[in-house]
């Protein structure tokens, strides 16, 4: 085992789902998104744990994020959130994933596949209502609708739309948030006097969840959030906790003497005598290299900077002049009692995701379940 880590504390996450919960009420189903490996938490353990504490559905990005899924002995339905290429459809019938579909050509071409090997294949008709990246128009949805629904082979098992700025209280984003509600609400309409049933109705994200409570429907699908950051201004409606915290050890200290310098590119001088500890975490981890010089760890219960470059295995802080600390003493990044990760993203004018999912697979994940 690595002395760094990441430490995943799946009563963290349990908590997250739970205030989500009793923010949606029992009534409406609740998505959970474990792509990109479960947002670097780890995708098997956290869609396990979100399963026990009555998440009915998963999300993955990928055909193959859904297999690894399947392969883990999960059954729960996974909506595929993402286009897959045509020789990818039969590999997402056999695993019984769910694809947005949101144009006619994808439509015939999901059709053919499942009824090649004799299928009926679950489809979300996505409508894009403003996001801009995928779906059809919302005036185009019942058509498409009918073309799914008229299918023999597919069957529309739910509509959903995405939303660009519901995290946003500026007047201009809440009132666009609205109008994507209104256009969904409109296309939902239409399908239904079109006599076709829509299934699963759904649109909250993260910031839906948060602000819009009209945006909530038949299911929610909070991300970010579930792994313990609101967007600005919801902290009082969802007090989420972060689950995971990058931690690790000191592997080496040495003593420095004025005007000597630390790292590649010399960037960082002494200003006095000191003492450097090295801590074996780099951007190769996961650590952004653009943190040098402008970050904090905790060791031991107090806060010492980073110091020059952070290079691929390891980094440096200063302990000061005189100092009890020694090796093999822990150190904390981010998460729990440290600095979060949504520190770090503000430091580096990034969000909070890029930095968990940015947690590299050379960094053993510890699951805590207190």
């Amino acid at each position: 085992m690595r002395a760094t880590r990441a430490i995943i504390r799946l009563d963290a996450f349990r908590y997250n789902l739970r205030l989500v919960r009793s923010r949606v009420g029992s009534a409406r189903k609740i998505c959970v998104p474990v792509k990109a490996d479960g947002y670097g938490h780890g995708a098997v353990p956290l869609a396990k744990t979100a399963l026990e504490e009555g998440a009915e559905f998963l999300a993955v990005a990928t055909a193959d994020e859904g297999a690894e899924l399947r392969e883990a002995g999960i059954t729960a339905p996974i909506l595929l959130l993402s286009i897959p290429l045509p020789e990818e459809i039969p590999e997402l019938i056999v695993d019984k994933l769910i694809p947005l579909a949101g144009d006619r050509d994808f439509v015939r071409e999901l059709a053919a596949t499942a009824e090649q090997g004799g299928e009926v294949l679950s489809v979300h008709l996505k409508v894009d209502t403003g996001m801009g990246r995928i779906g059809c128009p919302p005036e185009s949805a019942a058509e498409l609708a009918a073309l799914i629904a008229g299918s023999k082979h597919l069957k529309l098992g739910g509509v959903a739309t995405h939303l660009a700025v519901s995290d946003s209280l500026k007047q201009d984003d809440v009132a666009y948030t609205k109008e994507q509600l209104t256009r969904f609400g409109r296309a939902v309409e239409d399908i239904k006097k079109a006599g076709i049933d829509p299934g699963l109705v759904h649109t909250a994200n993260t910031g839906a969840l948060a602000f819009h409570e009209d945006a909530f429907f038949d299911m929610v699908r909070p991300g970010i959030l579930l792994y313990g950051y609101a967007p600005a201004g919801a902290e009082q409606v969802l007090p989420v906790k972060p689950v995971m915290e990058l931690v690790s050890q000191i592997m080496f200290i040495k003593q420095v003497k004025k005007g000597e310098t630390v790292s590649y590119g010399r960037i960082w001088t002494a200003d006095r005598d000191t003492t450097i500890a090295t801590i074996p975490v780099g951007y190769g981890d996961g650590l952004p290299r653009r943190l040098s010089g402008d970050f904090q760890v905790r060791i031991n219960d107090a806060w010492y900077p980073l110091v020059g470059r952070i290079c691929m295995d390891q980094c440096m802080a200063d302990l000061g002049p005189n100092t009890a600390i020694r090796r093999w003493d822990s150190v904390s990044f981010f998460g729990a009692d440290a600095l979060s990760a949504a520190d770090l993203a503000a430091k580096l004018g990034t969000i909070s995701y890029e930095i968990t999912c940015g947690i590299n697979k050379r960094v053993p994940r510890i699951y805590v379940d207190t």
